[in-house]
Order: C-alpha cells, then sequence, then structure tokens
C-alpha cells in the first residue's frame, strides 16, 4: 500500500500545493504535493532547521510501525527522483565497491546495539535529518566556473541524491519559528556520529523532534540527455546477461516446438493434404477416394466434423475479438515504448498510452468478433458485439473498483479518485464501445468464411481418450512450455511493478512478447494434432484454452514472488493480500486473453467450400424422410443423415414401412439404407 506524504506528521509547508497529474499517474496512485525543504542554485546550506514538533505516543508509534514495515519517503527535484546511494562489495572482491541506487530514502531504521543483551526489545530510530546532494551540468561544459555563483550562464540537474541520517539535536538557546537557522549543538558540516532519535511509544509525554537538512552542490560530467542512466540500472549491473540468458533460453524452446511443428507439417500431412484437395475427374474417382478415406485412421476420420461450430461459440468470438484488440494494444505499447516515446522521465506515460491504445483498438475487437461470429452462424449477432465491448472490460474494471474500495477504506494514495474512475468509463463507453460497433458493423457485411470441406450433420462418436490427452492434463503441459520462455522477465515485470524500480528494457520484452505468442500457437497446434489424431475433433475451445494456460503459471509465480520477496507482515495481511493478489489476478486475466487468442481460429483466404445445411439438421432429415414415391421423391433410392435418436428412430421406422433394410455404419456414423446411393450423392 502506498500512503500520501502528509499522512505522517511531517513537517509542511504554510501552503501545499497539489502537482498536476496526468491519467496514468493518477490510475497509479502517484500523487505529489510540494514539500518545506528549500534549496538555491549552487549555494550549499548546512545544518538548516526546517520544523520542530512534538509528537504524542501514538504518532511515535505510527512512525514506528512504518518503519518496521520498511516504508520509504520518495521525493523529487526538477522531475528526477531522490535515490540513496549504498556502497556495496562483493566477498571475492572486497577491495571493489559498487554503488546501489534505491529511489527515496527510509524513514527509520532499527537500532542495532552490539553490547545489549538478547533479551533487550527492538528499538528504532527516526531519519530526521537528510542531507541533499543536487549534481548540475553547466550550459556550456567548456567554462571553468568560478566560486561565485552568479557568474554562471546556467546549469542543468543531472542528478538529486540523499543521505538520510538519525540525530538527537539539542538546540542552543531560544527556539526561532521564523528562521530556518536555529542554532544545534549536534550538526555540523562533517559528518559525525551522534546519538540517535529513537522512537519511543511508551513515553507518555511524548517527544520533540527537531528536523534539519543540508544541501550540498556539485558540479557533473553527465549531461542532461544521460541523467537517466543511473535510476535506470538502480545497481543492477547484471541485467543486461540475465536478460540475455531469458532470450536464449527462450529460443531453444521456440526452436524445439518450431521443429515438432515441422515435422508434422512436412513429413505428416503434406501428402495428405495433396490427395484431399486433389480434384477427382470423375464420379468413379471420388467414390474410390471416400472409401479409402473411410479406411484411413487418426485424424483422417474427422475430417467432416472438425469444422463443426463449438458449444458456446458466441463467448469464443466475444474473446477472440477482446485478444485481437489487446494484442494490437501490445504491439503497439511495445513499440513506442521501445523507440523511446514512453521512457519513465515522462511520468505515467506507459499506463496512459495503455489506455488509449486499448480504447482505441475497439474496431479490430469488433470486426474480429463479427467475422468469427458469422464463420460459426451465430444468429445474435447484436449479443455477441455487445458482450465484446462489455465483458473483457467490466470484469477488469469490476475487480479495479472493488480494489479501490480496499485502498479507499485504508486511506492509501493508491486509491484513484472518483472523478478518475467517470474518465475512465468516459473513455470506455464514449470511445470503445462506438468503435467495437463500428468494426462489428463491418465485419458483418463481410462474406462469411467457408471452410475447405463439408461438416457432416451427424457428429462422429469420440472415443475414451487416454489420460494424457485429457483437458487438465492438456493446460498443464500447454501453459507450462510458454512460461518457461519468459518467467525470467515476469521477474523484472512484477519487481518494477511492485518494488517500484524503473523498467526500461522494451527491446527485451518486445523480442519476449514475440516468442510467447509463437510458443502459446505452436503448443496448441501440437495439442490439437494429437487430438485430433485421437479422433478427438472438439479443438475449438482446446487450442483457446491451452494457448491461455500460462495465465495460471503467471498467478502462481506472482504468489511466489509475493511471500519470498515481501515484508513478512505483510504476507497475511488480509487487505495487502487483496490487493497484490487482485492486481496480480487482473494481470493474469490479460494474459489469458492475450495468449489465448495467438491460437485462435482466424479466417484464411484458402477456406472455401459448402458448410452443409443451414436449418436444423434433425428436422431436414425427417422431411428427406417424408419424401416418398407419391410426393415425388426418390423412393427407395435414397440416403440420409439425421442427428439425435429421434431422426435416427424415424429413420428406421421409414425403412421399415418401405420393406427397407437399414443399418448404422460406426465408421462414419451415417444411417444408410439398403439399395442407398454414396453419401457423396447426398443433397
Amino acid at each position: 500500500l502506498q500512503f500520501d506524504y502528509y499522512q505522517l506528521p511531517f513537517c509542511a509547508p504554510d501552503k501545499i500545493l497539489d502537482i498536476p497529474e496526468n491519467l496514468g499517474e493518477a490510475l497509479a496512485g502517484e500523487k505529489a504535493h510540494t514539500s518545506a525543504y528549500q534549496a538555491f542554485m549552487k549555494k550549499d546550506e548546512f545544518c538548516k532547521t526546517l520544523c520542530k514538533k512534538h509528537y504524542t505516543p501514538q504518532q511515535m508509534e505510527e512512525f514506528q510501525d512504518f518503519t518496521i514495515l520498511d516504508y520509504r519517503v520518495n521525493m523529487r527535484l526538477d522531475n528526477l527522483p531522490v535515490a540513496e546511494i549504498n556502497l556495496v562489495a562483493f566477498e571475492d572482491k572486497p577491495d571493489e565497491t559498487i554503488k546501489l541506487y534505491n529511489l527515496g530514502y527510509p524513514i527509520g531504521s532499527k537500532v542495532f546495539d552490539r553490547d545489549a543483551p538478547g533479551g533487550t526489545p527492538e528499538v528504532y530510530q527516526i531519519n530526521n535529518h537528510l542531507r541533499f546532494k543536487i549534481l548540475y551540468h553547466p550550459l556550456d561544459s567548456s567554462s571553468v566556473e568560478t566560486e561565485d555563483a552568479g557568474s554562471s550562464t546556467g546549469s542543468y540537474i543531472v542528478g538529486f541524491q540523499v543521505a538520510p541520517y538519525s540525530i538527537h539535536h539539542v538546540v542552543r538557546g531560544k527556539w526561532k519559528e521564523s528562521t530556518p537557522y536555529n542554532t544545534l549543538a549536534t550538526c555540523s558540516k562533517e559528518k559525525e556520529a551522534h546519538e540517535p532519535m529513537v522512537l519511543d511509544p511508551k513515553d507518555e509525554s511524548g517527544a520533540d523532534i527537531v528536523w534539519t537538512y543540508d544541501v550540498v552542490w556539485e558540479r557533473s560530467d553527465v549531461k542532461w540527455a544521460s541523467r537517466w542512466d543511473v535510476y535506470l540500472t538502480l545497481g543492477q549491473a547484471s541485467d543486461d546477461k540475465i536478460h540475455w540468458f531469458s532470450i536464449v533460453n527462450s529460443l531453444v524452446i521456440l526452436m524445439f516446438l518450431s521443429g515438432i511443428v515441422a515435422l508434422i507439417m512436412t513429413r505428416i500431412l503434406r501428402k495428405d493434404f495433396a490427395r484431399y484437395n486433389e480434384v477427382a475427374a470423375t464420379e468413379e474417382e471420388r467414390a474410390e477416394a471416400a472409401r479409402e478415406m473411410r479406411e484411413e485412421t487418426g485424424w483422417k476420420l474427422v475430417y467432416g466434423d472438425v469444422f463443426r461450430p463449438p458449444p458456446g461459440a458466441d463467448l469464443l468470438a466475444v474473446y477472440a475479438g477482446s485478444g485481437a484488440q489487446l494484442l494490437v494494444m501490445t504491439a503497439l505499447t511495445l513499440a513506442f515504448a521501445a523507440l523511446g516515446f514512453l521512457s519513465p522521465s515522462n511520468r505515467g506515460a506507459l499506463l496512459s498510452a495503455v489506455l488509449f491504445f486499448f480504447v482505441l483498438m475497439g474496431a479490430p475487437a469488433g470486426y474480429v468478433a463479427a467475422r468469427f461470429c458469422r464463420m460459426v452462424r451465430e444468429p445474435d449477432h447484436l449479443r455477441t458485439t455487445v458482450l465484446t465491448a462489455t465483458l473483457f472490460p467490466g470484469a477488469c474494471f469490476a475487480m479495479f473498483f472493488v480494489l479501490n474500495l480496499v485502498a479507499w477504506a485504508r486511506q492509501s494514495s493508491t486509491a484513484v479518485p472518483f472523478g478518475t474512475l467517470v474518465v475512465v468509463m468516459l473513455l470506455w463507453f464514449g470511445v470503445s464501445l462506438p468503435l467495437i460497433f463500428a468494426g462489428a458493423f463491418v465485419g458483418f457485411r463481410q462474406d462469411p468464411i467457408a471452410f475447405p470441406c463439408k461438416t457432416n450433420p451427424i457428429p462422429r462418436q469420440i472415443p475414451p481418450q487416454v489420460w494424457y490427452l485429457r483437458l487438465p492434463v492438456s493446460l498443464l503441459i500447454g501453459g507450462l512450455l510458454p512460461f518457461g520462455a519468459v518467467f525470467v522477465e515476469m521477474f523484472f515485470i512484477l519487481s518494477s511493478l511492485w518494488l517500484h524500480r524503473f523498467y526500461y528494457m522494451f527491446g527485451f520484452l518486445a523480442l519476449v512478447f514475440v516468442i510467447l505468442l509463437l510458443t502459446s500457437a505452436e503448443i496448441a497446434i501440437v495439442l490439437c494434432y494429437l487430438h485430433l489424431c485421437a479422433e478427438d475433433y472438439r479443438w475449438w475451445w482446446r487450442s483457446f484454452l491451452t494457448s491461455g494456460a500460462v495465465a495460471p503459471y503467471v498467478f502462481l509465480y506472482s504468489a511466489y514472488n509475493y511471500f519470498s520477496r515481501a515484508h513478512p507482515a505483510a504476507h497475511f495481511d488480509l487487505l495487502s493480500c487483496s490487493l497484490y493478489f487482485g492486481y496480480t489476478a487482473i494481470l493474469s486475466y490479460a494474459v489469458f486473453v492475450l495468449a489465448a487468442s495467438s491460437a485462435s481460429p482466424r479466417a484464411s483466404p484458402s477456406w472455401s467450400g459448402s458448410t452443409g445445411p443451414s436449418r436444423s439438421t434433425e428436422a431436414w432429415a425427417i422431411d428427406e424422410l417424408e419424401r416418398g414415391p407419391a410426393k415425388g421423391g426418390s423412393g427407395a433410392r435414397f440416403c440420409v443423415r439425421a442427428v439425435g435418436a429421434a431422426a435416427a428412430a424415424a429413420a428406421a421406422a421409414a425403412s421399415a414401412a418401405d420393406g427397407l433394410t437399414g443399418y448404422l455404419d460406426s465408421s462414419d456414423t451415417d444411417l444408410r439404407l439398403a439399395g442407398a446411393r454414396p453419401r457423396e450423392a447426398c443433397k
């Protein structure tokens, strides 16, 4: 949980001004206000007194609670965040030190007394003295500056550092609120050891705390264009190597799956595709091809059922449209970020871009959903369009609103103001919804996508499946390999989201994103082929769910990251857990829809032909049975394809009445009658 700076009783100026924020900052809860600290260009100042305040035991306990939870104060100057520098050394190289930059500074810390006995209760100190170091670079780098600050033509601020101290100040003489230079016996220009300012909530009389700060200016060779470099690395010198390791690991998985897919397509399916796509010249050749196909085994037996519309086809169309919307949004965001338009120095730009790109990509979502809806012959076009516009964004907004209520209840600065929520809803219903309807209007006016083969009216009976082809096992396998390709990058993304680190490796992220899509699509192809070989033609939802199965792995890894890196006091805190896992659920849901859309059925220009009768198959079969010789029918020379037990019973009764013998062919589930024509001649 983030909290506003002035929710704790820090020193405040006479008038607190709110810094203007954009939509991305408002959604992220990044609220900024003016502070009481003051600095004058190139003027070093020491032991400036900010204020002297008396704190009650309750206020001291509040400071102590935030100190125990390792809360840090974030400040910025000229849009540069303040950073604390720590020097660390590796065990094998104790003489070589590196600088680690940590955003902000801690409110306080634990007092470590080596001479204290083991039973001594924990004691905490508050950082009430700050030494700011401001780095500047002159406009004219070749000029030699003098000690007189007024002789300078101007300078850029290129660094903002802080060193916190805890000092139990002793005031000499009478305290004056009107001057920033009260005489203190415990403050000097040099870094000296002082008695810390200990927090003692058990003292009923409270305590007085004097807040002070120093300002030191230092010339730097860092140019203004490079001033954000230290903030982007934050001391993680080995990040590039880790990213390259992640890329190589992902490429190995991708090459493995690509080899399997290539093997299936080139060595197994090529000859079969060539034979099935041949156009027979005579009726005898067509009958011979049909007999050969009936003698085949495996996936070749379900050629007449693979394009049967799945149950819940409208919902699948909705998710295909939402996936296309997320896909285009992510691609555009990564492209703009990789080109440098969404730099971390432009606060809130990344989140604003994600929101605006998602809203503006409503047209592709409506178009894809409409095309899919027509492909599966879903009659309720309006319902599909409305669900495309409301299902995914509505679920995310509802969960976000509930989490925002939790943040409001805890008075956290993460809570989004009501006005910002109204703006988001206006973008949703005023921009995204009309664009989705416009895209759907264009999609529904297109000709329906035709399949390369006809769909049998009678669904084929699916034989029992082996255990490793069942849906739970398929989902377990389908999500494991794509997650293995992206889990290293997930570490940096979660660190950026929850540990307030800047993420800038958008080129790596774009490459990992492409690998994720290709891996999800290829694992769906492989598993779909295995299911078809087992004569299970229910591939529509399986391919969708298999590709999206990486989302549960993302959620579980986020849970592991929470319990391994969060403060122990927050592990089982109800509000902290609800916020973390709530936002993680939204992220995982988006990953599910995005990854699943990579393997969802798409329009193909090579698909052609008829899709069978458009009316109810059972009614069509009975209608054919009623056509006897007296009505101009074909008499004894006809064949029937019936769906359901009722139609099969009706066909059997009709054949018995005509003195014919009927039997059910289990190989193609066609009800065939003695003396009937080949099934290819059925109309």
